[in-house]
């Protein structure tokens, strides 16, 4: 085993955290910056001259991630921040997340309850939507690609084998660089067909059913076995293998299984909004996720009646929950803060110029108009709570993340919001305005068509 160096590039090692076949990954000291990094570390000193087509095949994979990770900016995607390949040895140094990777809860003795499994799978589901909206494809999901702490944070790394669709060239393969996972593949993966995102969540499907079973979809003596009962056969049921799993579970994983790419999941989101489908079927009062409270929340405000169930997991992750003292200024008028915040709990008063223009109570928004005013990103009115109040704080960085029919609601409601205030407003104007014109011509547009009888 080769020693650890003191130091790599203008980095100090502090310890090693990992060990792979072609790659050692250290705890590592930027100089110039307090957080620590994670090292991804090959050296090509020690490797003898007949490795130089897999040296070559590393560097690849070392680019590949680089590239295509740093154009991805999620909370649920590990960070690149840089890549540097020379003579001797090559790195890659990216975000440290102190967690271990799902391989650790695959196990029938450490497998983790049905909802926390669910709410992990559900994290990912999203990730690899908001990775595929920016024209990239994992092609490798599996547990040892999927670290979590003991709070549930989820992070999705090791892009080395990822696709960018909208530059696809004639050197990308499924195995690429003879390197793969053969039993989280898809079959249009083991034909060598075409892929698109839906590959990622066959393999996300199979890594729900591994976390749920401790044991996988599809087993076999050799490798041949593998490839034919997955292109193949069924899976079974991951209800009768494990009797806490309910069975509306088993049709969410058969959709993700499908073999015709017609039949399943189109993408992440409508993966997760199953997935968030049956979590509510598995609560109970002693063992129910911290997320659970929040959810109900939010669905009983009016702002998101229209809002899918999956689409209110989302803003219950994506959101600051923030409370407030009465008197409290929340928004100033004239400012350019685009922050906008829905009311939980209390009232809070709008003004303009020192003049009351509403209160509102909760399910109503406040702030909207720096986020929807697009030239001048400025805030109308002035926003102070009245009582004590709590509510939902939303940024448009956090909103960039979510899926876009969650997008699309909160566009819908905010600007529904705008119009019906603004017919208020125009209403209590006309109170004090002068008699209007009467019409004399009146256009076709003003016409109404009515039956006459011949």
């Amino acid at each position: 085993m080769a020693e650890m160096p003191e130091r790599v590039g203008k980095y100090k090692i502090l310890r090693e955290i990992g060990r792979g076949a072609t790659a050692v990954v250290y705890l590592a000291e930027n100089p110039y910056y307090p957080e620590p990094v994670a090292l991804k570390y090959i050296s090509f000193r020690d490797r003898a001259k007949d490795e130089a087509k897999w040296n070559r095949r590393l560097l690849k994979l070392l680019r590949a991630e680089s590239s295509v990770a740093r154009r991805l900016e999620h909370p649920n995607i590990i960070r690149i921040y840089e890549a540097v390949i020379e003579k001797d040895e090559a790195y890659v140094v990216m975000e440290y997340f102190p967690g271990g990777s799902l391989e650790d809860f695959c196990s029938y003795e450490r497998m983790l309850p049905v909802q926390r499994t669910t709410s992990i799978i559900f994290k990912i589901a999203m990730a690899l939507d908001y990775a595929y909206r920016q024209g990239i494809i994992h092609r490798d999901i599996k547990p040892a690609n999927i670290l979590v702490d003991a709070d549930d944070n989820v992070k999705i790394t090791d892009f080395g084998l990822a696709m960018n669709v909208n530059k696809k060239s004639a050197e990308d393969s499924t195995f690429i660089m003879g390197v793969g996972s053969p039993a989280y593949m898809s079959p249009e993966q083991i034909k060598n067909y075409p892929l698109n995102q839906k590959t990622d969540l066959y393999s996300l499907g199979v890594v729900l059913f591994h976390m749920l079973t401790g044991r996988l979809p599809f087993r076999a003596k050799n490798p041949a076995q593998l490839v034919y009962k997955i292109i193949n056969t069924d899976p079974p049921a991951a209800s009768a293998l494990n009797p806490d799993v309910p069975e509306a579970m088993d049709a969410v994983i058969r959709k993700s299984l499908e073999k015709d790419l017609y039949s399943r999941y189109r993408n992440g989101a409508e993966f997760a909004k199953d997935l968030s489908g049956v979590q509510f079927k598995i609560f109970n009062e002693h063992d129910s996720l911290p997320d659970s409270s929040r959810f109900s929340q939010i669905r009983r405000l009016g702002f998101f009646t229209d809002f899918e169930d999956v689409e209110i997991w989302e803003a219950s992750r994506f959101s600051a929950w923030r409370v407030g003292e009465p008197l409290t200024q929340i928004v100033r008028e004239g400012s350019s803060d685009q922050r906008f915040g829905i009311l939980l709990e209390g009232e809070v008063e709008l003004s303009i110029s020192g003049r009351v223009v509403a209160v509102l109570g909760p399910g109503e928004c406040f702030g909207e108009t720096a986020y929807l005013d697009k030239i001048e990103h400025r805030q109308v009115c002035t926003v102070v709570s009245k009582t004590f109040v709590r509510y939902l704080e939303i940024t448009p960085a956090a909103l960039a993340l979510a899926s876009e029919e969650c997008l699309e609601h909160f566009r819908e409601r905010l600007m529904t919001t705008v119009v019906q205030r603004l017919a208020k407003a125009s209403d209590a104007v006309a109170q004090h305005g002068g008699a209007a014109l009467k019409a004399v011509n009146v256009t076709t547009a003003s016409m109404e068509l009515q039956l006459v009888d011949d």
